[in-house]
């Protein structure tokens, strides 16, 4: 990983984008895992990949994000230009339109039913757009959208590791049914990241999705996870009615969520606060389903 500070930003700012020279750059507290981010002035936000494992969401982001905005319900991160590799930073980088709101949390949201209601639309409006020519998945992105089998040798070890309190067996079948209901449909459109951080609030309400890097064609279901990470056993079944997952697109998404509870609580994954604070919650929430 680099070491990207605000000296650095300044100086890719000045060199290549002198108009913008006089305004302040401020790191973002919560820049997440593959970008380093920084308030640019009022308007804008500077994103720097971290290592060349990212390097490639650049393009991929300048080239589909302003296909996807004009049909999405709420707002979507918007490039303004994009900066080039240099003697002092080696990968391609971005300035974006500046996006007001806080992280989704039970603290920010004020109606946890029209909250689940505005993400089910936004997903169901993004696997709309056509997706002709669309990345697929695959390591780039991780694999979101593609299939959980790439994932199976780390979710056995960390079932594996998990204490005999966990029904360890019934995750296993969960996983299995899971993986067996394999994606037939046409690749759509997939985030590959919802969770609380990516997802900003205003007045209460969702109004912004961010960080596209994963961005995919393929099956929808790894953008369902959310259901069992962040909501509650009545908002998952409003979700999931909004979202119109099928039988075998909703045990996909039960495993996308398990294998990253799983990681978290065998230690074999690191994480932010939030899903670090929930993952026990998401494990016994699995359980407990039929």
């Amino acid at each position: 990983m680099l070491n990207i500070g605000v000296g650095l930003a300044e100086k890719l700012i000045g060199t290549q984008f002198p108009e913008w020279a006089g305004l302040s750059i401020v790191p973002v507290a919560a820049s997440g895992w593959d970008n380093q981010s920084f308030r640019l002035g009022d308007d804008f936000l500077i994103r720097l990949p971290r290592s060349e494992a990212y390097a490639g969401q650049v393009d991929k982001e300048h080239r589909w994000l302003p296909v996807l905005a004009p049909h999405l319900p709420v707002a979507i991160p918007v490039p303004v230009a994009q900066g080039h590799p240099s003697v002092d930073y080696p990968f391609k980088w971005s300035v974006y339109r500046w996006l007001t709101g806080e992280d989704a949390g039970h603290a920010t949201i004020t109606d946890r039913d029209a909250f689940v209601r505005r993400l089910a639309r936004f997903l169901r409006a993004l696997q709309e757009v056509d997706a002709t020519g669309a990345p697929r998945p695959g390591r780039e992105n991780f694999h979101r959208g593609g299939s959980l089998g790439v994932y199976e040798p780390e979710f056995y070890a960390a079932v594996a590791r998990l204490g005999s309190s966990w029904d360890r067996s019934a995750l296993i079948a969960m996983w299995e049914r899971g993986v067996a209901a394999r994606w037939t449909g046409s690749p759509v459109w997939v985030h590959g990241d919802i969770s609380p951080g990516n997802l900003l609030v205003c007045d209460g309400a969702l109004c912004a999705v961010i960080d596209f890097g994963q961005l995919a064609a393929g099956d929808p279901a790894c953008d369902f996870a959310i259901a069992w990470t962040f909501f509650s056993t009545e908002e998952r079944e409003v979700f999931r009615q909004v979202v119109q997952a099928d039988e075998g697109t909703w045990a996909r998404a039960r495993c996308w969520a398990m294998w990253k509870a799983s990681l978290l609580a065998a230690g074999l994954a690191s994480s932010n606060a939030v899903e670090l604070a929930s993952v026990w919650a998401t494990l016994r929430g699995l359980l407990e389903e039929p």
